[in-house]
């Protein structure tokens, strides 16, 4: 019967066979799943790389590279993923948060005026407006979502960064839970509406990376025929729910700056504009209702 392998050869030997097949993010790969599979944080990893492993978790960890072979992400794999400095709970109903999108958070927390209300539409696992109020304690946030499964996420991430006292859930589409409740609070009073909306075009999803394709929920990916379709109703219906002097800033694909834009040039919107990430790619259009 052969020893049991040490910490330290047991991740470097899964890291070398994802470098095998090709995986450019073989060894970080590796040491995040063993992370999680041991119960270590990375410092842990690294002073006991020479303790053996045991074999229940060897075996789990056997699990989850196998997962991850067939191109399932690492994040989803371990059910969370860090943005904005925060770590955000992941279900099949959520993308996973990604670092495009601080900007977005960026952009609003220097647009959201002292002790303002947010509106984030089609809020996944929550990150944005959980973010913006982590880092703005005055403010307060109500957070839209289609799928039942994302708001469950959504919510369990607000408990744990301490914010669910300040945000508040709806499910729906779009604008649609305020034109069907009775009442409640910030109905055409909010100072800022937010959106990182499905904007991909739909023959487009099929063409998409098998990490994907085939794991991220379709719902949260299909912009419709052009990946305009979220931006036309958001465009047209935003100012009714907006302060005179509120904005609107919504993420876009790197090609969608001009249509987008547009959009809210025929809506009656004011000071337009694109703003670039890191990269120079365009990432966010602002928009501010007069």
């Amino acid at each position: 019967m052969s020893a049991a392998p040490t910490i330290g050869a047991l991740w470097r030997g899964w890291r070398d066979v994802l470098g095998r097949m090709g995986f450019e993010t073989a060894a970080l790969d590796a040491k995040l799943l063993a992370q999680h599979a041991l119960g270590l944080d990375a410092l842990q990893l690294a002073t006991r790389e020479n303790d053996l492993a045991g074999e229940d978790a060897a075996t789990v960890l056997a699990e989850l590279v196998r997962r991850r072979m067939t191109g399932e992400s690492v994040a989803r794999i371990i059910g969370e993923r860090e943005f904005y400095g925060l770590a955000f709970t992941l279900n099949t109903a959520t993308l996973e948060p990604r670092p495009d999108t601080e900007l977005l958070v960026d952009l609003a927390l220097g647009a959201l005026p002292a002790g303002g209300l947010l509106l984030d539409l089609g809020t996944g696992t929550g990150c944005i407006p959980i973010a913006v109020l982590a880092n703005q304690p005055d403010a307060s946030a109500v957070a839209v979502d289609l799928s039942a499964l994302a708001l469950e996420a959504a919510r369990e991430n607000a408990a744990r960064h301490g914010v669910s006292g300040r945000i508040e859930f709806r499910q729906g589409s779009w604008f649609e839970p305020f034109l069907t409740s009775s009442g409640g609070r910030g109905e055409g009073k909010f100072d800022l509406i937010v959106s990182n909306p499905p904007y991909i075009a739909s023959a487009v999803v099929e063409t998409l990376a098998p990490e994907v394709k085939e794991f991220d929920p379709r719902l949260a990916l299909d912009g419709g025929p052009d990946g305009l379709a979220p931006y036309r109703v958001i465009a047209a219906e935003a100012a009714g729910w907006l302060k005179p002097g509120g904005w609107v800033l919504v993420e876009i694909g790197h090609d969608q700056g001009a249509a987008v834009s547009a959009l809210f040039l025929e809506a009656g919107f004011e000071d337009v504009t694109v703003h670039t990430d890191l990269n120079g790619v365009d990432r966010v259009v602002g928009a501010h209702h007069i």
